[in-house]
């Protein structure tokens, strides 16, 4: 017991002596790790802000967005706006987002008309007043609406192309709706068609382009990629050019084909990782490949966006930067909502960041247990009337200067948008979560 007792006095004494020792504390803020991830992302470029000038085209009076913007031949580069556009009229182009269906297919205009595709699947023509002309449900028979996602529209010719996430492609007449033929491709297809010259390219399955022929539907060509069913919903459109189309698949590769006859031209992997958000291990082409000038540029939502070469996919550039919707290109620079909801100015030469400006991201929670309430999403950018417009989910209708991104006027937008917006006619159509097409003028 004696020797029991001095042992532990002993381990007093020690205890005693180590509380004596003065904690070193070290120079500097403390911050905390959750705080610094959520501020600073690892791998995120960070620059000051500059304000540059930039050359951009005379206002266009176009009067349609017949399909994706991806293509130099259907790309608007500057719609003529008006500086302040006011909400004119508001119709319901049937439902919207819900628990288990997403509305998120891009309205296009062609011929005085408005073209949608709501979350059912029911495609409708709406006049430049309003009203609704004829509608088109893509639904099969023995199918509900929630079984498929995505989809897309293109118009050319007096007709509108239509893809469902139902595996079908179909063309209607634009005037009336009727059916005019359809054409099975095996898989769904969750992005838009880009027609050109008579042949619809398209993409299924997130892995098989197909080139065919807008006639009748025949098939000219495909190619065979590779899947990945860890993706983004929604795929991009295919770039077209003089003599190439530009194909993204979903094991985050870009392709470039020769238009005549299909022949694969070159490959290139977007690759790369975002640290600090799980979100960022999905490196799905989110920035569909636009082509401007001999330069293709694309994103993924892992934060990376690439320059390359339109003749051989050699890389010009890399950007630290993800790309949650498609590019756009004008004068020096380009424009694109990153994957950290930043709206982002670089030079379209070296990638060099020229500005950014924060978007509402997400609503912060009043109940501790819980971070993030609500998360949004922004739609664009488009230029229209000299200005960068970003629709958002949050409910407002912004617009950006593009030489230094100042906010030039926030409009309040009912319900949000859910798609991208367009001009045509001197009008903004924009559709709402609440499956509503908002008219601005």
């Amino acid at each position: 017991m004696a020797q029991r007792a001095i042992f532990l006095g002993m381990l007093g004494a020690l205890a005693l002596a180590g509380c004596e020792e003065r904690e070193v504390v070290l120079p500097g803020d403390r911050l905390g790790v959750r705080e610094v991830l959520q501020s600073q992302l690892v791998g995120e470029t960070v620059s000051e802000n500059q304000s540059r000038a930039i050359s951009i085209p005379a206002a266009q009076n176009n009067s349609d967005w017949a399909q994706s913007f991806v293509s130099p031949s259907n790309r608007v580069s500057n719609a003529a706006l008006s500086a302040a556009p006011t909400l004119q009229w508001s119709t319901n182009i049937g439902e919207g987002d819900g628990r288990r269906v997403r509305l998120n297919v891009d309205p296009v205009a062609g011929d005085g008309r408005v073209y949608t595709v709501d979350a059912a699947h029911v495609v409708r023509a709406v006049s430049n007043t309003g009203d609704i002309l004829w509608s088109y449900d893509q639904t099969p028979l023995r199918d509900s609406p929630e079984q498929a996602q995505g989809g897309g529209l293109a118009f050319a010719g007096g007709r509108l192309y239509v893809v469902s996430g139902f595996g079908t492609l179909t063309t209607l007449d634009a005037a009336t709706g009727q059916e005019i033929w359809t054409q099975k491709l095996g898989n769904s297809v969750t992005g838009a068609p880009t027609i050109r010259d008579g042949v619809v390219y398209l993409v299924s399955g997130d892995q098989v382009a197909w080139a065919l022929e807008a006639d009748d539907g025949r098939i000219r060509w495909q190619i065979d990629g590779v899947g990945d069913s860890h993706n983004v919903a929604g795929a991009p459109a295919p770039a077209v050019g003089d003599k190439h189309v530009i194909f993204s698949f979903g094991n985050a590769s870009v392709q470039a084909a020769f238009r005549q006859g299909g022949l694969r031209l070159w490959n290139a992997d977007i690759l790369g990782r975002r640290g600090g958000v799980a979100i960022g291990n999905v490196d799905d082409i989110t920035g569909d490949p636009v082509i401007s000038g001999n330069t293709v540029y694309a994103g993924n939502y892992a934060g990376r966006v690439v320059a390359l070469s339109l003749f051989d996919g050699e890389r010009l550039w890399t950007a630290r930067h993800g790309a949650k919707g498609a590019i756009w290109p004008t004068g020096d620079s380009i424009f694109f909502v990153s994957d950290l909801n930043k709206l982002v100015r670089l030079d379209a030469a070296t990638g060099e960041q020229i500005w950014t400006v924060d978007l509402p991201f997400y609503e912060t929670s009043r109940k501790p247990q819980k971070r993030r309430d609500r998360a949004y999403t922004m739609q664009g950018p488009i230029l229209a009337g000299g200005r960068l417009i970003v629709a958002g989910s949050d409910g407002l209708l912004r617009s950006f200067d593009p030489a230094d991104g100042s906010l030039t006027s926030s409009i309040e937008m009912p319900d949000g948008a859910t798609a991208r917006p367009i001009v045509a006619g001197g009008t903004l159509y924009i559709v709402s979560a609440a499956g509503d097409l908002l008219a601005y003028r």
